[in-house]
């Protein structure tokens, strides 16, 4: 297979990932709206699988066309990204069995494509050799570590802004996990929003990530079903974006000191303290922080995901801003092709 087909066969999948997470996106919301219709989440989850083969497939056919692998420019890095987020958000969706997160992560990857698709020009889209810099064994190493640690640190944070928009003008519920960290709902009691007295009062005992879970709700009947169901997916959320930004910290830490070796054997110095290189940092306390105030401090519900929701911009930053912002170190191969 020459370069001119492999090139032909990235223009296809390329435009198949867009096509398919268009869908996916659609059918997530609409699966959000109309939660009786479980067909809905499973087209959505079908064709978000039909977009992460599409990317697979794009990468794979980039890999063979340049003999290396596929993220020496803004456009491989991308897809690249994407990839990442959406199996992440696969992963999490199986674990999880949560409808939700795909409405806000699939969004994120349709915005990844789609810019990558339209906005940058063919000179940047296309393959090509090395530049010196790059050549280098620590490229993978160093990069896709890096990328991967994006991928779950954003899903991660997505889904505590899902838990902020779940838990939008009430109370930030009680959570006193016995396992620290966990994010799991022990106890959650829910009045009658007018105070007056309960027509019903319904006991359960839940499963929870932490152990049994009581939930008194002292409402209506219709209120207290509501209240138990918001309860359940507030304890899904919050459980699963500690968990996805806990596997994206160590990814992260690894990512940061490959880039120092790899500086080092470069550029003669570890720490450069280059704009990508001082954002890393940010990033890396931020989410150093939120784990910290999650472990130690015993911190769950919306005050680490609001901080979630910070590290979320500043992985964009470090990712991208810095690229646009200030000229460094690694600012070849982004904006002007290889």
């Amino acid at each position: 297979m020459n370069a001119s087909q492999l090139v032909a066969i990235q223009v296809l999948l390329d435009n198949a990932a867009f096509a398919a997470l268009m869908v996916a996106t659609a059918l997530y919301w609409l699966a959000a709206a109309f939660r009786r219709v479980p067909l809905l989440h499973e087209l959505g989850t079908g064709a978000s699988a039909v977009a992460l083969l599409s990317v697979t497939g794009l990468l794979t056919a980039r890999w063979i066309e340049t003999a290396h692998f596929p993220v020496s420019n803004l456009y491989e890095s991308l897809f690249f990204l994407c990839w990442c987020v959406l199996a992440v958000h696969i992963a999490a969706e199986a674990f999880a069995r949560q409808r939700l997160v795909g409405v806000f992560t699939l969004p994120v990857a349709l915005g990844m494509v789609a810019f990558s698709s339209f906005t940058l020009t063919p000179a940047m889209k296309a393959g090509g050799p090395l530049v010196p810099a790059l050549k280098s064994n620590w490229l993978m190493m160093h990069v896709s570590v890096m990328i991967l640690s994006y991928g779950a640190l954003m899903v991660g944070s997505l889904v505590a802004i899902a838990f902020l928009i779940v838990t939008w003008k009430q109370k930030d519920p009680e959570l006193r996990g016995s396992s620290v960290g966990t994010g799991g709902f022990q106890k959650a009691e829910y009045a009658d929003a007018e105070g007056t007295t309960p027509a019903a009062s319904t006991f359960a005992s839940l499963g929870g990530s932490g152990g049994d879970t009581t939930v008194t709700l002292t409402s209506s009947a219709p209120t207290a079903v509501t209240a138990l169901r918001r309860s359940n997916l507030a304890e899904t959320l919050d459980n699963l974006s500690y968990r996805l930004i806990g596997l994206g910290f160590p990814l992260i830490t690894v990512g940061i000191i490959a880039g120092a070796v790899w500086a080092n054997e470069a550029w003669g110095s570890y720490w450069s303290w280059d704009p990508k290189e001082t954002w890393s940092l940010i990033t890396w306390f931020i989410f150093a922080a939120y784990l910290h105030a999650r472990i130690t401090r015993g911190w769950q519900g919306r005050r680490p995901a609001m901080l979630a929701a910070v590290g979320f911009v500043s992985v964009w930053i470090t990712y991208l801003g810095v690229n646009f912002l200030a000229q460094g170190l690694h600012s070849y191969g982004w904006l002007s092709g290889n």
